[in-house]
């Protein structure tokens, strides 16, 4: 039987990896070892660490498992337990559970409120309670109560429990994305693009997210310049698949040749994320650019990876295109249902 030295010996060695799989991997067999052996404490310790190495690595699923036993022991013995580290956590379980269809808007709802009364009751600033709702408000498609949120939220003052401020800047622009405003967006894409904003998901995220609006304002070159840095950012990376989408969704109207270099890179994480909602926007992204380059290229067979479950002929890119894009629209369905409205369906246009 593995012992407390082994729990130690695997925190370690998943300390000094780059968020991934590998890390993931290992924090898990922690966590195993710590349960097999009855040390509660480490057991807590390595599923924080879970909860945000998933969330940033594209297993969201396997965060909402960790932080559900997380919680529970907290909630079992909250004297023995530090509640900043179940706050982080439960900050980046709220920043995903939308994109789960299966979780109902009443439970989503639920969880925000218990996350706001507990940060109260904490000490914390609510400024962080009024953020999510921002940022849930956005994901549900209610873009009235998006708004009073972001009011809100702005007015009150940050503490060391607020999300980092390029990370803020960042769900600031999605909401203006969201209400049209190309103008705005690229406004509050300004610190970001200068450098005056930063962390470990952000210039590689707004890049990406910027290449829609300024096509739409003529703004080719720039977005051109602002497309290849985003794409040496996030290549290879399997928690970008909606940067992926984002980039075919310009390249289909500019370069679809690159745009193809770019879905026959990205394909496999998609395939690979727990996201759904990611992946919806993967698929969604891809019929068009797939059609357009059936109209210029129509003899080109798309390299899809060995596991992708299609039996058709991927040489015949208008039937592939069709099997994205109905995927794509299923998810959305789903979304909708759980939403009450056609949000999401609407950003598949």
């Amino acid at each position: 039987m593995k012992t407390e030295m082994d729990f130690e010996e695997l925190m370690d060695e998943a300390y000094g990896l780059p968020n991934g799989p590998a890390k993931l991997g290992m924090l898990e067999e922690a966590a195993r070892v710590a349960d097999v052996n009855g040390m509660e404490e480490e057991a807590y310790e390595a599923r924080s660490e879970i909860v945000e190495t998933a969330t940033f690595c594209g297993y969201p699923m396997k965060a909402l498992i960790a932080f559900s036993w997380q919680l529970g022991k907290f909630d079992q013995q909250p004297e023995e337990y530090d509640e900043e580290t179940l706050m982080w956590s439960y900050k980046w379980i709220l920043g995903k559970l939308s994109s789960f269809p299966e979780v109902s808007r009443d439970k989503i709802m639920e969880l925000l409120e218990d996350f706001g009364q507990r940060f109260k009751s904490f000490g914390y600033s609510e400024r962080s309670y009024w953020y999510y709702r921002f940022r849930i408000s956005m994901d549900l498609g209610e873009l009235e109560e998006a708004g009073s949120s972001y009011a809100k939220f702005r007015t009150m003052d940050r503490d060391f429990m607020s999300d980092c401020e390029a990370c803020e800047q960042d769900e600031m622009m999605r909401y203006f994305i969201l209400t049209g405003d190309d103008e705005k967006v690229l406004e509050m894409a300004k610190p970001i693009l200068k450098g005056r904003m930063s962390c470990a998901e952000i210039p590689h995220l707004t890049l990406s997210e910027i290449l829609m609006p300024l096509y739409r304002l003529g703004r080719t070159a720039e977005a051109d310049k602002h497309q290849q840095k985003g794409y040496r950012l996030i290549k290879g990376q399997n928690d970008f698949v909606r940067s992926f989408a984002e980039q075919m969704d310009y390249l289909a109207r500019t370069n679809p040749a690159k745009g193809i270099d770019v879905l026959e890179e990205s394909l496999v994480f998609a395939m690979a994320n727990e996201d759904p909602f990611a992946k919806m926007l993967f698929y969604a992204r891809t019929a068009p650019l797939l059609r357009r380059w059936a109209d210029e290229s129509p003899e080109y067979r798309l390299r899809l990876p060995a596991s992708f479950p299609y039996e058709g002929d991927p040489g015949d890119l208008r039937k592939l295109a069709d099997y994205f894009a109905g995927y794509a629209q299923t998810a959305a369905d789903k979304y909708d249902q759980r939403n009450g409205n056609r949000h999401v369906s609407s950003l598949l246009g």
